[in-house]
């Protein structure tokens, strides 16, 4: 048989049974029936329905000025996520988010978009608080929980607004605590919670939750070379921001707590044989270290080493350097009564100081 007879034939055969099922609907594949969601999925389903209306999208703007036409516009100037602290309109943030906007905008879970005022920031912890004017019944306080009794291996959830996305929800476990990290002025945030869940640039200022839904965390770092979750990222605890926050609501600013004294640098205590904790270089006026009796190291008309006074600890808590000491200082309230251990020539004591305020 020739090859086009052949062909002919296999049309034949063929041709009848492909235009039969032409002519029939297609029809897509039945789903095949599942089981109940698992318990874990359950809660994980539970927790974003119940928080995502108290986390936000922050957008901030900032004025810029066209080099010819000297004419002025608002570009946007980055993203991040906030969430609600209270029905009178408070939302809490990384200061970083909106550091250098001009203007920052608020979205709510519903999509509605507000105007924030700056109410006040505190940039050696990374908070802000912005304050929105809108409905009560849009308003859902986030629930507090503590950062204190956080273990290695809990689960966690992460809801913010990675690369401008919104609402994006995402697990993983606390992976370590009492890490420190670098705030924006370069001090120390000591006590940060490590997690694996995934922390992209725009969660910053987001939530950290429990499985119980409470905020044990706000998301402020991820420690990456490409800028990109990695499986390490950090959070400020909770204990922390519910510590800071309320004072930047009644005052705006967070005002430090202070004895009045200047500190000399590590390598000068070094020197002198002086015990870890905060050489004294000056003692100011008036000061309640002045009141409590300290002492600043100094020389006399011959050049000689006065000795002064090493603060080591306050209350019983060790200071190796000034940072520890500010960081001791901030958890407590001006006109409060201290005890600092104090080194002096090879010698101990403690001293009582009430505490005055840092402007």
């Amino acid at each position: 048989m020739s090859k086009r007879l052949l062909a002919l034939a296999l049309i034949v055969l063929l041709g009848a049974p492909v235009a039969e099922a032409q002519n029939k609907p297609a029809q897509p594949r039945a789903a095949s029936p599942r089981g109940a969601l698992d318990a874990e999925e359950q809660n994980n389903i539970s927790v974003f329905k119940r928080l995502s209306p108290s986390v936000v999208h922050i957008t901030t703007l900032a004025v810029q000025r066209d080099f010819f036409s000297l004419r002025t516009s608002e570009q946007p100037s980055g993203t991040g996520t906030g969430f609600i602290w209270d029905d009178a309109g408070h939302v809490v943030t990384n200061f970083h988010v909106i550091q250098g906007g001009d203007r920052a905008t608020v979205t709510l879970n519903d999509q509605s978009s507000y105007p924030a005022k700056l109410v006040g920031a505190f940039p050696d912890r990374d908070i802000a608080v912005l304050r929105i004017e809108a409905p009560r019944d849009k308003l859902p306080a986030i629930p507090l929980g503590t950062s204190r009794d956080l273990q290695v291996g809990q689960k966690v959830y992460a809801i913010g607004n990675p690369f401008g996305l919104d609402q994006t929800l995402t697990t993983g476990i606390v992976s370590a605590l009492n890490r420190e990290i670098e705030s924006v002025t370069r001090r120390t945030i000591k006590g940060a919670i490590q997690t694996d869940a995934a922390i992209n640039p725009g969660n910053s200022g987001g939530p950290l939750l429990d499985s119980a839904g409470r905020l044990i965390g706000v998301n402020t770092a991820i420690y990456s070379p490409s800028g990109a979750s990695a499986g390490i990222g950090f959070a400020i605890p909770v204990d922390e921001v519910n510590r800071i926050v309320p004072r930047l609501i009644r005052d705006g600013r967070f005002i430090r707590p202070a004895l009045g004294v200047t500190s000399g640098p590590e390598n000068l205590a070094k020197a002198l044989g002086a015990p870890k904790g905060v050489l004294l270089v000056n003692v100011a006026d008036g000061s309640p270290a002045a009141a409590a009796g300290l002492r600043p190291f100094g020389r006399d008309r011959v050049g000689r080493i006065i000795q002064g006074d090493v603060i080591t600890a306050i209350d019983g808590q060790a200071v190796a350097d000034l940072d520890d000491m500010l960081s001791l200082l901030e958890t407590r309230q001006i006109g409060e009564k201290v005890t600092l251990s104090v080194w002096r020539s090879g010698q101990t004591r403690k001293v009582a100081a009430t505490l005055g305020s840092s402007d």
